[in-house]
């Protein structure tokens, strides 16, 4: 995805805590050796980002969904394990993973070696994403070529961000950041910016759902990069241990692929 570095604020964690409560999940058992097996397994604490549809976003009813929401429920049936989600937004979910509040985080997280070595520890990918562009629905510009002395509009902190400052030089335009998606999308449907990059399945759905008056521009993405489960402690191995494990089953049985058909097709 998408983010790059997070910073570990109690502050932004504690507000984004106290403003959006948590959201208590768990995965059933389906036959009785897996509930002896439960009797007994851990319950986790696992944050997430906020609005990052198709991936984790609120219905119209208020429930939590999306694909990663929809993959930590498929592996930890799997695993036989429970969990408490934690609703928080990106920075937030990387504080708690930080402070220990947390226990680990799934929210589109792109497998990079700059987070590796800033203390992410990542479960195998479980998507590849790549990051593009979109404009206005009305819009001329059809690539990179056409936004000499332009505006794009990015998330801070972001993959699509990276992207962007690698190739602004080569195509003569302005990197301007915002720090949420909503604001960075308003300001290309309302003029303020030529356009924005971000990951291009977030882009495709909110454009295909009718969530976003834009168009995407075929041909701009980057090299893709795969999403991981992460935690920040040694000490939560067995976390990523069950992920990866519960991953690989839900890979060989058919249920990821249905997942992922449920949101992109």
């Amino acid at each position: 995805m998408k983010k790059i570095f997070g910073i570990a604020i109690s502050a932004i964690m504690c507000a984004s805590l106290a403003a959006c409560g948590a959201s208590k999940t768990s995965a059933p058992a389906d036959n009785a050796a897996k509930d002896a097996s439960k009797s007994a397994s851990k319950s986790y604490v696992i944050a997430t980002d906020k609005g990052f549809s198709p991936f984790e976003f609120q219905d119209a009813d208020g429930n939590i969904i999306g694909i990663d929401m929809d993959i930590l429920a498929a592996i930890a049936e799997d695993q036989g394990f429970t969990y408490d989600l934690q609703y928080i937004g990106w920075d937030a979910a990387i504080a708690a993973c930080q402070s220990g509040q947390a226990d680990g985080m799934i929210a589109g997280a792109s497998i990079t070696d700059e987070r590796k070595q800033s203390g992410w520890k990542f479960s195998e990918g479980y998507y590849d994403a790549t990051q593009g562009m979109a404009v206005a629905k009305n819009s001329d510009i059809k690539g990179f070529d056409d936004m000499k002395g332009k505006k794009m509009a990015v998330k801070n902190g972001t993959m699509s961000n990276t992207y962007a400052e690698s190739i602004k030089d080569k195509y003569g335009f302005q990197v301007v950041t915002f720090s949420t998606s909503p604001d960075m999308y308003q300001a290309v449907i309302g003029g303020q910016v030529d356009a924005c990059m971000d990951d291009t399945p977030i882009l495709k759905y909110n454009i295909k759902t009718g969530e976003l008056a834009m168009q995407y521009i075929d041909g701009t993405e980057n090299d893709p990069a795969q999403y991981g489960f992460a935690i920040f402690d040694d000490s939560k191995e067995e976390l990523v241990e069950k992920f990866n494990a519960g991953l690989k089953n839900i890979r060989e049985n058919g249920k990821y692929d249905e997942i992922i058909k449920k949101y992109l097709g």
